[in-house]
């Protein structure tokens, strides 16, 4: 019994460390792609963001019941890097959650 919980353990401790270096790697992937984008005109970050959604468009025309799941799992962290890349170019935006539209609601209703 003590084995199985001790396994059960170091099975949990293995999988946690996997997914961190993980999630390193993508963070690694955002600086480099805003470190990119801030050496480019814009004129070149217009096209480049073009060529970033004509590839996608090319994705999702494309037919994936014939791909094997490693060409599905490309396609996937593909679509993923030019989601980050196309987020480092655009600059971000600003994002209000449900709470805070609320608060800012009432606030003006009390003004008013």
């Amino acid at each position: 019994m003590k084995k199985k919980v001790y396994l059960i353990a170091v099975t949990m401790l293995l999988m946690v460390a996997s997914f961190n270096s993980n999630a390193a790697t993508f963070t690694d992937d955002k600086k480099a792609f805003k470190e990119a984008a801030s050496r480019m005109t814009d004129d070149q970050k217009h096209a480049r963001i073009e060529e970033i959604k004509s590839r996608v468009q090319e994705i999702k025309a494309m037919d994936k019941s014939n791909l094997n799941k490693a060409d599905k799992q490309e396609l996937k962290a593909e679509l993923k890097s030019l989601k980050h890349e196309a987020q480092a170019m655009g600059g971000g935006g600003v994002y209000l959650s449900v709470g805070a539209i609320i608060i800012i609601v009432l606030v003006l209703i009390l003004i008013l």
